[in-house]
């Protein structure tokens, strides 16, 4: 007997799924990882307090938060378990895509210009990889533990409940780590760049999660449709 899961049906929609959802979560961190290192502006119609005019953020947060709308639809499809062995493999596959960029950036290149266009674009900054990594590893456990444990009291109701719970509070998590990290602690201790002024760090960080509170409040109807879609 084949233990290929497609071997019974080539259309079993739980098996597609499943490969969707870890090929989602996958793309979605490499390409975080690798525009980690960008700061964009969006401009707010009204200024906030703390965060001001606009709201300013890495550009890898939109797929930053696409990790944890796959994460969330495949625990609720393939229980925790299942679920940490994804978030633990991808963050060792973290250090696979780095080392990957790593050697083609000091591989000698024949056009000056251009290695040195793909040293700015690509040449991720210590303090950015340390603080990425740990808020990854940090929240996305976060993700899993909590949304399970919503679930376990709970019981399969309630799925836009413990998405909405979880996303939230392992997002705090993330930006208070990835910006703690990145910003502040990194540059202090190990003087890789200058730690940014307090002031600074809050209209960063809570910027950051307001963004990604709304995404997480606007993903859930995805969640419930990617589930219903599997199930039925």
């Amino acid at each position: 007997m084949s233990d290929d899961p497609f071997a019974a049906d080539p259309l079993d929609r739980s098996a597609v799924a499943a490969v969707a959802l870890i090929t989602l979560f996958v793309v979605a961190l490499a390409t975080a990882q690798l525009t980690a290192a960008k700061v964009i502006a969006l401009p707010l119609p009204v200024g906030l307090p703390v965060v001001g005019p606009e709201i300013v953020l890495p550009g890898a947060a939109l797929a930053y938060a696409l990790t944890f709308l796959a994460s969330d639809c495949y625990a609720e499809l393939y229980g925790r378990r299942a679920t940490q062995v994804v978030v633990n493999v991808a963050f060792l596959a973290n250090f696979l895509v780095l080392a990957l960029v790593w050697s083609t950036l000091a591989a000698p290149g024949v056009d000056p210009e251009v290695a040195a266009a793909f040293d700015t674009a690509l040449g991720p900054a210590t303090n950015v990889v340390a603080g990425s990594l740990l808020a990854y590893v940090v929240s996305q456990n976060w993700d899993v533990v909590v949304f399970h444990a919503i679930r376990d009291r709970t019981g399969p109701e309630l799925l836009w409940l413990r998405n909405v719970v979880s996303t939230a509070t392992s997002q705090a998590l993330d930006t208070a780590i990835f910006v703690g990290v990145a910003f502040f602690l990194a540059p202090t201790l190990f003087g890789v760049g200058d730690p940014l002024p307090l002031a600074v760090l809050l209209a960063l960080g809570v910027g950051q999660y307001l963004l990604k509170l709304a995404i997480a409040v606007l993903d859930t109807p995805i969640v419930y449709l990617v589930v219903r879609a599997v199930r039925e």
